[in-house]
């Protein structure tokens, strides 16, 4: 029974069981650990999940695992072993939700299809995460974060007129994860409503071609894709970044007719601008970007990046600068809305963002991330052979 409680956390109660590896079904577990699941990560013996040695940032250890495996325990084994094997089925038989990534086909050959898990304990929801889907001429291919942005056409669209380029952050394993996050959700609350659990499959190549929805309709019924055009809109204008006269960069985005006439002349400094032919629409203002483009540079380089700021924020435009990974730590807003929090590692704490998700505004956990198998002997001492 999902909780109620206004002080506790929404998930509380519920045991999550994750056979799982790298990015995809980590993040979603990782979410459900945040909201109060109990959430068993099961480790290969012997060296755990090989996300742990993507690299050493993190005082010696992986940013990737750090950011994706807080607040789980983690229990060591080697299904191969019959042992091991009926150690997890008897753990899974008392759980809610049964989440795994691993190559397509494997946990099915190991004795973990959903079929089979679902027949010893009807209230279980399982969540299978592949790569292409488990059927189909891709169901046994091998997927990477870069071959999905590839197939699912993101690399077409993202990067500049002269070379494709990858998003920065892992969006295909990520898409995945979210996808899989809303899927148990929905499977908790379908539960709670008929008393049966149920099974789902995400794949990241589909949850990735989900977020390319607008540049599928937009090539599909304009006759050609967008092009790609490195940090400008590729279908809205003036929408990119403006260097200013200190050698700043300012991104600001026009997404309305309202807005280009204000910008016209409380920014622009010429309010016939806004009608100019040239520009009436948005589609004109695309077309006429080279156009567009240098009557904006030329106004943005008579002012500092600060003077850039405030002119936009007084003229109500949409504005942002360009930040990096290392400055996102001191952003004043983060700092203002006391986002961070220190939560433990096997090698010392760690800062991390509190998840964007608060309900009822009663804060998410950031428990620990545990080293490989830290949790395998209470694990077996808890779900003990014979029972």
């Amino acid at each position: 029974m999902l909780s109620t409680s206004q002080s506790s956390l929404p998930l509380d109660g519920i045991l999550v069981v994750a056979l799982e590896q790298a990015v995809a079904a980590p993040f979603a577990t990782r979410h459900l650990a945040d909201q109060g699941a109990r959430v068993i990560k099961i480790e290969r013996r012997g060296g755990g999940d090989f996300a742990r040695r993507y690299d050493e940032t993190v005082h010696g250890q992986s940013s990737h695992f750090i950011w994706l495996n807080r607040g789980k325990e983690s229990i060591e084994l080697d299904l191969a072993d019959p042992e091991d094997q009926a150690l997890l089925h008897r753990i899974v038989d008392r759980a809610d939700v049964f989440i795994q990534n691993l190559a397509p086909g494997a946990a099915a050959r190991k004795g973990f299809g959903q079929e089979e898990l679902r027949a010893r304990n009807p209230q279980l929801i399982c969540c299978d995460i592949s790569g292409y889907g488990p059927t189909g001429p891709y169901g046994a291919k091998k997927a990477y974060d870069l071959m999905v942005q590839g197939e699912a056409g993101v690399l077409s669209i993202t990067g500049t007129p002269d070379a494709a380029a990858k998003a920065g952050i892992p969006i295909a394993d990520i898409s995945a994860g979210m996808y899989a996050l809303s899927g148990i959700l929905t499977g908790l609350v379908n539960r709670e409503r008929t008393g049966e659990g149920g099974h789902f499959s995400v794949s990241m190549l589909e949850s990735l071609c989900e977020w390319m929805g607008y540049p599928i309709y937009y090539s599909v019924y304009g006759g050609s894709a967008p092009e790609r055009s490195g940090a400008d809109h590729a279908t809205i204008a003036p929408y990119g970044p403006f260097e200013t006269a200190d050698g700043g960069f300012v991104f600001l985005g026009v997404q309305n007719e309202r807005e280009w006439v204000n910008f016209c002349g409380s920014v622009l400094g010429d309010a016939r601008l806004a009608e100019d032919a040239r520009f009436a629409t948005n589609s004109l203002r695309v077309a006429n970007r080279p156009a567009l483009t240098a009557i904006v540079s030329t106004a943005m380089k008579r002012l500092t990046i600060d003077e850039a700021v405030e002119l936009l924020e007084d003229s109500a435009i949409a504005n942002a600068l360009m930040r990096t990974p290392m400055s996102l730590r001191e952003h004043p807003q983060l700092l203002a809305r006391d986002r961070w929090r220190s939560f433990e590692t096997p090698e010392g704490p760690v800062d991390g963002l509190v998840p964007p998700v608060s309900w009822n505004d009663v804060p998410a956990t950031l428990g620990p991330v545990p080293p490989v198998g830290e949790h395998s002997d209470r694990i077996r001492a808890e779900f003990p052979a014979g029972q």
